[in-house]
């Protein structure tokens, strides 16, 4: 039991009916989850009002309510708080709940459109390498030192994050990186938060149906580094347009990097191959397992990182050529008919447009390149025809598929995809809704020495269609069924 007031340090307050010097047992903010002498903070989300739960709340033992506007009918011997922003006092609170743990933890935070996961995953498995005890917050999974948590979320709800980060201080861990996404942003997840850094990768389409404008996308990612404080670092990738913007309104410490522009942090690729790639960095060579321009930036952000956090630069090379790749990011699969199979998780139109370029890089004019996307259901629709146009203008054959329909029709996905679509590249495209189906059909057009991108899903290992998810894993597919093809 925690004392209430202890709880709602540093929230803004606006109205309070009752006592806030009350025990209460957990902050809660699903009212189906609301437990005896629990708080209860009504969210106003994108699907339904916590506004509207607050009785049931109470009924189910809620001792007291945060709320934005306070209700009509109050019950006695309650504790009703009004809040300016309820998204920002859950954040502030489930901090407060925790003990503040971030600020026991070097706390690193990752933004950008692509190379999240691939960085502060990583950064992971260096900081291991390198013998600390380490933290992890990102798409694909959470990691506490050594064990290990699912995640559904990019940037986890404030309780989540918080619940974690505490078991991060229990455990004796040093450093904590953790993907921030323009969502967990704008819903203020990441308030009351104390980072030791941030780091931005690049700024491309995604994520419009959400944020409305890129204007707007681009100045809630801005909003991580706005907030650092002063002893903190700023790393930006200024190849990027939206660079240094990240950098104007920050108190931190700022550092850049870059592959084409002056930079605090440099780095030049010399020889780009299937099994790997050689970078120049610092006048060093590092020959590292991860291939194309992006993940050289993606080196070169962990790199940088290492160094701002105190390690060795000679060291963090060695360890950087020892680092795998993440799955689902260009995860690939050569058969005996030397067809080589690349699974990445490029969903969005400049993710795919990167990858793409990777492979054509690569490739020696003699081979197909067969490419199977989709775009996900519920989501921003404008970039739907833009990667259309990209998977057929830099593929030999493409297949438009499902990726997670959602409570969209799979087939008017496909329709406003294939409307991108240039008309010299039209008779290069096919539809095949059925995305297991999608996957066969590319191993069964491959000839020895094709190369087949499967595009847009990466790590995940479901399909979700009308709320139900199903069993998918790409990487597992493609490889089982060009491991029974018999050519």
């Amino acid at each position: 039991m925690k004392l209430l007031k202890d709880i709602l340090f540093g929230v803004s307050l606006t109205a309070v009916s009752g006592t806030t010097n009350c025990s209460v047992n957990a902050v809660c903010f699903d009212s189906r989850k609301v437990r005896i002498d629990d708080v209860f903070v009504a969210i106003k989300g994108t699907l339904t009002d916590g506004h509207k739960y607050i009785r049931k709340a109470i009924d189910l033992g809620a001792k007291a309510i945060i709320c934005e506007q306070l209700p009509k009918e109050m019950v006695n011997e309650i504790t009703y708080v009004e809040v300016a922003n309820s998204n920002s006092a859950l954040a502030i609170m489930a901090s407060n709940y925790h003990g503040n743990p971030s600020k026991n933890l070097k706390l690193i935070g990752v933004t950008g459109t692509n190379g999240k996961t691939t960085v502060t995953s990583l950064l992971y498995q260096l900081f291991k390498k390198a013998g600390f005890k380490v933290g992890l917050l990102s798409t694909i999974k959470i990691m506490v030192d050594s064990t290990e948590y699912k995640t559904t979320h990019t940037t986890p709800d404030a309780l989540v994050i918080n619940k974690h980060l505490s078991l991060m201080n229990d455990a004796g861990v040093e450093f904590c990186f953790m993907e921030v996404s323009s969502h967990g942003i704008h819903q203020k997840r990441t308030e009351g938060l104390v980072f030791e850094g941030a780091i931005f990768t690049n700024l491309s389409h995604d994520h419009l149906d959400y944020h409305k404008s890129f204007a707007e996308y681009r100045d809630t990612k801005k909003i991580l580094f706005d907030n650092l404080p002063k002893k903190a670092f700023a790393l930006t990738n200024i190849d990027d347009k939206n660079g240094l913007v990240m950098l104007q309104n920050t108190s931190a410490k700022k550092y850049t990097y870059a592959l084409n522009n002056y930079a605090d942090y440099r780095a030049q690729i010399l020889e780009n191959q299937f099994n790997g790639q050689l970078l120049k960095v610092d006048d060093n060579e590092l020959w590292t397992k991860l291939i194309g321009h992006f993940n050289a930036y993606n080196m070169l952000a962990i790199y940088a990182t290492a160094d701002l956090l105190g390690l060795e630069k000679l060291e963090t090379l060695r360890w950087l050529s020892e680092l795998d790749n993440v799955d689902g990011r260009f995860q690939y699969y050569i058969s005996k008919q030397k067809i080589t199979a690349i699974v990445d998780y490029a969903h969005t139109p400049d993710a795919l447009k990167n990858v793409l370029e990777t492979i054509n890089t690569l490739r020696t004019g003699n081979e197909n390149v067969i490419t199977v996307v989709g775009c996900g259901g519920d989501r921003d629709r404008s970039k739907r025809p833009v990667m259309g146009n990209i998977a057929g203008e830099m593929s030999n054959k493409v297949i438009f598929t499902s990726d997670n329909p959602r409570t969209e029709s799979p087939s008017e996905i496909i329709l406003q995809m294939e409307a991108g679509v240039a008309p010299q590249h039209v008779n290069k495209i096919l539809a095949i809704e059925n995305r297991e189906q999608a996957i066969k059909t590319a191993c069964q057009l491959a000839a020895a020495n094709d190369i087949i991108l499967v595009a847009g899903k990466g790590h995940e290992t479901y399909q979700e269609t009308n709320g139900k998810r199903v069993d998918f894993d790409d990487f597992k597919i493609v490889t089982e069924v060009l491991q029974s093809l018999n050519k």
